[in-house]
């Protein structure tokens, strides 16, 4: 058993070592970009971010109490930049996508703080985190159709400012 657990252990911390956890005062430096290029792609950089989310519940005389993590992540493994081609705009790009990120992680957490869940609590959550995801996901394509992978600035300015406005709206749930 302490042998499943050490492995388990460091499996997770591997898995982490490779993963920046968003943070308000840490931003992406080239260097966080890891991953090898994608040399068929049209793109100078690509970043690669999600939500882990794990949770925990229990029932005592019909109430329900929900613990939870939510975490948004940038993988340096699975992102990856062509050095000759980028430049502090494009890093600005990348940061965006992650900020991305950590405002659905935000939202899942608001979301999760207000449901007054029933024994179906799994399908429940279940639901929530996938309504999240794909408006993260859907969220991450809008923001490159409309600012062009970066190359309209001006629309680009505008997705930063307004980010940044949604963070801090979801500040609470930070």
């Amino acid at each position: 058993m302490k042998f499943a657990l050490s492995l388990f252990l460091l499996l997770a911390f591997v898995q982490m070592e490779n993963k920046i956890i968003w943070t308000e005062n840490q931003k992406l430096s080239w260097s966080d970009f890891q991953g090898t290029p994608n040399s068929d792609s049209p793109f100078a950089a690509s970043t690669n971010t999600g939500i882990h989310f794990g949770y925990s519940y229990t029932s005592t005389s019909g109430k329900i109490e929900l613990e939870y993590q939510v975490e948004s992540f940038f993988n340096k493994d699975e992102s990856w930049y062509f050095p000759h081609l980028v430049n502090d705009h494009i890093l600005q790009h990348e940061q965006t996508h992650f900020d991305i990120s950590e405002l659905h992680a935000r939202k899942l957490r608001k979301r999760l703080s207000q449901k007054k869940f029933s024994k179906d609590i799994k399908n429940e959550i279940h639901i929530i985190y996938t309504q999240v995801e794909a408006e993260r996901k859907k969220m991450q394509r809008q923001f490159d159709s409309e600012t062009n992978h970066s190359q309209d600035i001006k629309k680009e300015a505008a997705w930063t400012k307004n980010i940044a406005a949604q963070l801090k709206r979801y500040e609470r749930w930070k």
